[in-house]
């Protein structure tokens, strides 16, 4: 298939569809016409909360999404000016994510489709990161290849279709997320840590430390950061050792460029090698702006259209599972009321 919208699309003039998302440490809603027009994207953070743990508690998340996700759908279907009575399919994410958090979105969303009659579609959380690239570039069509960036994920695919993905390239230890976590604790900057380490690399020397860049042998396009982070907290343990100061602007921007070196030369390679000539970026890691810059000099030196959602579309949302659940719906998806969550769940999977 090219890439052009199933007919079924045409069969009803809009298509509304109201989302859910609850797969780790945000709380979202949304509503989204026709798969790209998003008619409200509702989110309720959990960060300030668990910046005082260091990292996301799975038992503090759930109970937040419970008290929480009634009201934001309420403000969802109210920003949006539309009634349950008006809404064509409730999608949710199922998977992969903390399996209490998922539940709750799962159960409110069933507890919609069971009192209301409105279809239930589970959308796969990667999937939902992937489709965000649709609501801002509407040009944008499959095929194409996309890197998925996050805290627990570092992903390079190939969307040959809607909904229909080949993963080609994945981490093979820490994702590019939980990587700037580490560095970022390690030296004292706290959670979350990419927005951090971004902010503070911009102060510093990107070359002023060189720090490994690793290749999986077996694999080119597979990512490995463990290496890089004992890297920098073996260079951090022999300045203390040595009694040598510490410049952590210097270490967040030798580390941060490490990182993007290694996620620029692996997507732009498959790009080439797979004969495609647009490549999209998806992820919270895909809001760095060192990595959005890179991607756009490097993209444009080759001749390559670049994609990628506004910042608060990379971060996890409603949205994106929205416009991801939309193209799923015409393709006949459908669940029924055993759906559950899958905190383990493989893109491609059903």
């Amino acid at each position: 298939m090219d890439g052009t919208l199933p007919s079924k699309a045409m069969d009803k003039k809009d298509i509304q569809i109201l989302a859910i998302e609850s797969s780790c440490d945000e709380t979202a809603a949304a509503v989204v016409k026709n798969g790209r027009e998003v008619l409200s994207n509702v989110i309720s953070s959990q960060i300030a909360l668990h910046t005082l743990y260091g990292g996301v508690v799975p038992e503090i998340a759930s109970r937040k999404h419970i008290e929480k996700i009634n009201q934001v759908i309420e403000e969802a279907l109210k920003e949006a000016g539309t009634t349950l009575q008006q809404i064509d399919a409730i999608a949710v994410t199922y998977g992969p994510g903390l399996v209490g958090a998922l539940l709750v979105g799962v159960s409110a969303a069933k507890a919609i489709s069971f009192a209301t009659g409105i279809p239930l579609v589970g959308v796969h959380h990667i999937e939902g990161h992937i489709s965000a690239n649709f609501i801002e570039n509407k040009q944008l069509e499959p095929p194409f290849v996309c890197l998925v960036v996050s805290g627990g994920h570092s992903h390079l695919v190939v969307v040959k279709d809607y909904g229909e993905y080949e993963i080609i390239g994945r981490t093979r230890d820490d994702a590019a997320g939980e990587a700037f976590d580490k560095v970022a604790r390690a030296i004292g900057l706290g959670y979350p840590g990419g927005p951090k380490i971004d902010k503070l690399s911009k102060e510093g020397n990107p070359d002023a430390i060189h720090f490994p860049r690793a290749k999986v042998e077996d694999n080119l396009y597979d990512f490995s950061f463990s290496g890089l982070k004992s890297a920098v907290l073996n260079y951090l343990n022999s300045c203390e050792m040595k009694g040598e100061t510490v410049n952590t602007a210097d270490v967040a921007a030798s580390f941060q460029k490490a990182v993007i070196d290694v996620l620029v030369e692996h997507s732009l390679h498959a790009v080439k090698e797979y004969g495609y000539h647009k490549f999209a970026i998806a992820g919270g890691v895909a809001s760095n702006s060192s990595l959005r810059e890179a991607f756009e000099n490097e993209c444009q030196k080759q001749g390559i259209e670049f994609f990628h959602p506004s910042p608060i579309l990379c971060t996890d949302n409603a949205a994106m599972i929205g416009a991801a659940g939309y193209y799923e719906y015409l393709k006949g998806t459908r669940h029924g009321y055993d759906l559950n969550a899958v905190p383990n769940l493989k893109l491609g999977e059903r």
